[in-house]
């Protein structure tokens, strides 16, 4: 039976190969029938236990008399392991119950001890740091798959150009300024029934090396001998034939008829998850329509990036900077240009902070110069909102969005306005100011953003009396431990926001404004407080990695629920039943670490309770 166990799993792929015969060797089986005891409070447990088949719940010890239904703090079933902490310890404080007929291999606690002995990096795994844990299970991940897709993409328009046609007796002038005109480094010459190709390197050598006029015909200087795929064929295949033949671009064909141009730096672009292609199209959007379509792949790339398990953090990054692309295009496509040294537009709470992946509600403002007149000002700005919706951002519930006035101000109103949310600290004013202080420009003047910015802050230095209201936020949400430090979960699951991401988001506000420290973004905020001594840097990396578990077990389930219509229900709820063993363990880890941190503001702030 116990070639059934499987060594692949943390902490067990620590062990070395003598290690590993001492486990095998000493491994034990066991059967329990529903309802039996695998560990009883406050006797020594057998030692540690990793389940085979059925299902065991943890629950707390109920004082004799009591009749309420017994608390559950987890669920343990297949491969999922328990009973090492109290195996160490030397005492349960909670018992272990089958809920169903199991089976379970047994590490004896002697067994147990000699392999914590002989292996620390197997024995902290039961007692590290939440960063350092986190650290263990990527050095033992999973293969990456992004090679496997990256050899099976096809040549499709996905990463093809299309090509730019001009006609034999197209002067070298012309063809320059189209190029430019363009934004395109390659043009086809149709010379009768023939193609042929000029790059820009082409043009360069014709005038300055061969000292051709640039009213010559550009078809003279064409490449006639075009190197070409087919579409359909694998994009590495493609990569191949450029490297082979040292060029930077392939011909698409199909049939024998001209599709469009593949370059280099889109076939290597694609190894990032499909980012660069996507970012193509923004920049080369010249109507809505065009945006939408590239605005509509980014869900496609989010679950790109997940299937190739890339960490939450660094897509976060990816897709904020690819959803400010699509928002300052927008708001360039609907503002007159004479305008846009005049305005800022700038986008709030998460989006501000670059720390959405899924396409969140809008949190958006316009900041304008004082004295600007702004003809169908309300008109365009309330097609930016829908235009939004229809892209997928949704409608902010609390309208907090630039169709609507409030959310549009001269700059010398905007300060203002933000003085007085400080000034009151309390409900809708508070919640305002968090959000307005994450605040980030994105399409415009940003210089009227900084202006803003620069003097709230200063009004704000030595205001150790705002500072202490505007933390107690922080401590606004329960933590969802239990007494004994299990997490506490109720059949719909927890809300990871208010029990997890917005007292480390919100706390570290607090502190980064304190400090006058520019970035928006909560991991950078931390970086910059580790820096200036504010924040110790253990419990930096803490808060990091704890923010991190959140989003990405947020994501993944976000993502099984994405279709289904109670999605924006309920987009922050964890089903605890649905985690596996390992995100169990690293989610209760990570609310420990929102626990401490909340104590510490307390004290910085005195705000006990």
């Amino acid at each position: 039976m116990t070639a059934e166990f499987n060594i692949d799993n943390l902490p067990f792929s620590l062990l070395n190969e003598e290690e590993m015969r001492v486990l095998k060797n000493n491994l034990d089986i066991a059967y329990y029938q529903q309802g039996e005891h695998l560990i009883t409070a406050g006797e020594p447990p057998e030692g540690l236990f990793i389940i085979l088949k059925g299902q065991v719940r943890e629950v707390e010890v109920k004082d004799e008399g009591e009749d309420e239904d017994e608390h559950v703090f987890v669920h343990y079933s297949n491969e999922d392991y328990f009973g090492a902490w109290s195996a160490l310890k030397g005492k349960a404080i909670h018992n272990f119950v089958a809920e169903e007929e199991t089976i379970a291999h047994i590490l004896p606690t002697k067994s147990l001890l000699e392999l914590v002995y002989s292996n620390p990096r197997f024995g902290d795994y039961f007692s590290r740091t939440l960063a350092a844990k986190t650290e263990l299970h990527d050095e033992h991940g999973g293969e990456d798959q992004g090679m496997a897709e990256f050899m099976l993409a096809q040549v499709d328009g996905e990463c093809m150009r299309d090509p730019l046609v001009i006609l034999e007796g197209t002067s070298i002038r012309e063809t320059t300024e189209l190029m430019r005109e363009k934004h395109v480094d390659c043009v086809l010459v149709k010379k009768g029934p023939r193609h042929g190709i000029v790059t820009g390197t082409d043009l360069l050598n014709a005038v300055v090396l061969k000292e051709l006029s640039r009213d010559s015909d550009v078809s003279e200087i064409a490449t006639y001998r075009l190197i070409s795929v087919e579409a359909g064929d694998y994009l590495f295949n493609a990569l191949i034939l450029m490297t082979q033949q040292h060029i930077e671009r392939v011909v698409v064909m199909k049939d024998h008829q001209l599709l469009g141009i593949v370059e280099l730096t889109d076939v290597l672009s694609y190894f990032s998850s499909h980012s660069h292609v996507i970012g193509l199209r923004i920049e080369r959007a010249k109507t809505i329509e065009d945006l939408s379509t590239a605005a509509h792949g980014l869900n496609d790339l989010i679950r790109s990036l997940l299937s190739h398990g890339v960490k939450a953090r660094f897509a976060m990054d990816l897709i904020s900077a690819m959803n400010e692309r699509v928002m300052a295009k927008l708001f360039t496509l609907l503002v007159p240009e004479d305008l846009l040294g005049h305005v800022c537009l700038v986008v709030m709470g998460s989006e501000g902070r670059g720390e959405q992946i899924m396409k969140t509600d809008q949190d958006n403002a316009i900041i304008m110069r004082d004295g600007l007149d702004w003809p169908d000002r309300d008109a365009a700005l309330q097609r930016f909102t829908e235009v939004l919706i229809e892209f997928g951002y949704p409608r902010c519930p609390g309208n907090i969005m630039v169709s609507n006035p409030y959310w549009v101000q001269h700059l010398s109103d905007w300060t203002s306005r933000m003085d007085g949310w400080a000034a009151s600290c309390e409900g809708d004013a508070q919640m305002n100011l968090a959000i307005a202080v994450d605040a980030k420009p994105v399409a415009g003047n940003p210089a009227l953003f900084k202006a803003a910015r620069n003097w709230f802050l200063r009004k704000l230095q030595d205001n150790d009396v705002f500072f202490s209201h505007f933390a107690k936020a922080s401590l606004e949400f329960d933590t969802p431990l239990t007494f004994f430090g299990g997490i506490k979960s109720k059949g719909q699951g927890i809300d990871i926001k208010k029990g997890g991401v917005f007292p480390i988001v919100h706390g570290v506000r607090t502190l980064a404004m304190q400090n006058r420290i520019l970035e928006t973004n909560t991991f950078k905020r931390i970086d910059a407080l580790i820096e200036n001594g504010t924040m110790k840097k253990n419990q930096g990396r803490d808060l990091v990695e704890a923010l991190s578990i959140f989003v990405q077990i947020r994501l993944r389930q976000q993502m099984i629920r994405f279709d289904n219509e109670d999605f924006n229900e309920s987009p922050n709820m964890i089903i605890i039943d649905e985690l596996d063993r390992l995100d169990k363990d690293l989610l209760r880890e990570a609310l420990h670490v929102v626990k401490e941190f909340k104590k510490h503001l307390a004290m910085r702030y005195h705000l006990d309770r």
